[in-house]
């Protein structure tokens, strides 16, 4: 059987483990407990995917590594062989897909920015000439920059190492918003000191984009036996209690719950497990 493999699966049987890549404050997706492990609702999809590869290959046993990634590194870290799967909050789209592939879409979520109440910062409009962060590699900073130069908004962007530093810089005032997927600014919000300090923007940088659990590109033996278990995993009755675990449940570390209920595209989305980079399509 071992002649057969190619790709990660050839990799994982020679090696016996396998190796994910994860976030550090990416709530509730990927994200460190107070213990300092990795958690979240992406995490756990990614053990499911582990399970299915261990059957796949007939282990007794299948290591569990974890590297944690940031917005900047996870792209190289996966294609270089230092992890095998990414298990967060990475946004999937077609230029993206010309690097990597991503299995079945696990959330949709819109580009915003978060402020402090104090602030009165209703639009994007209202961004104009004010200092804004978002974390370095990601979507939301492209995006932020496209908005800046299209209406002409003057505004100083900041790229921060990731979601926590950028955070921090409009918590303590060095920014007055920050750019980021809502879903990811809601779980921020929820751990800061001082929740109602906070709010986000009704104003959207996109539409609502997919993400999705990110592996090599052009793996397609290890790519069928992850959309195969994440295709299983949400048509089963045990992806309503997971999703209430992670987004309508308290969470670790401070037993915060986000209370956000699984909306109708979303429900349509795990219905029709799909990879596609494309908003229309959900």
């Amino acid at each position: 059987m071992a002649d057969e493999l190619t790709g990660t699966l050839a990799k994982v049987k020679e090696l016996e483990y396998i190796t994910i890549g994860h976030r550090e404050a990416s709530v509730p997706f990927s994200y460190l407990d107070d213990k300092r492990q990795p958690v979240g609702f992406a995490i756990d999809i990614c053990a499911k995917i582990v399970d299915a590869v261990k059957r796949e290959l007939k282990l007794d046993k299948l290591e569990v590594r974890y590297q944690l990634v940031t917005a900047s590194t996870r792209i190289p870290l996966l294609a270089n062989g230092t992890i095998d799967l990414e298990c967060g909050n990475t946004t999937n789209n077609a230029e993206r897909q010309q690097q990597v592939w991503y299995t079945n879409t696990h959330f949709l979520t819109a580009s915003r920015f978060v402020s402090k109440v104090e602030s009165k910062i209703g639009s994007i409009n209202d961004l104009k000439g004010k200092t804004i962060v978002s974390p370095a590699g990601s979507t939301n900073i492209k995006q932020a920059l496209e908005f800046n130069s299209r209406l002409n908004l003057g505004m100083t962007i900041i790229p921060a190492q990731d979601q926590a530093e950028a955070f921090l810089m409009v918590e303590t005032g060095r920014a007055v918003a920050f750019v980021q997927d809502d879903i990811v600014i809601a779980g921020l919000i929820a751990n800061a000191k001082d929740p109602k300090a906070y709010v986000i923007s009704e104003d959207a940088f996109s539409k609502p984009e997919p993400y999705g659990i990110m592996l090599r590109k052009d793996d397609v033996a290890f790519k069928a036996i992850a959309d195969a278990a994440t295709a299983s995993l949400y048509h089963s009755p045990e992806l309503a209690a997971l999703y209430a675990k992670w987004f309508t449940q308290p969470i670790p570390p401070k037993g915060v719950n986000l209370d956000i209920p699984m909306s109708p595209a979303m429900k349509r989305a795990f219905e029709t497990p799909t990879d596609s980079p494309d908003p229309s399509t959900y």
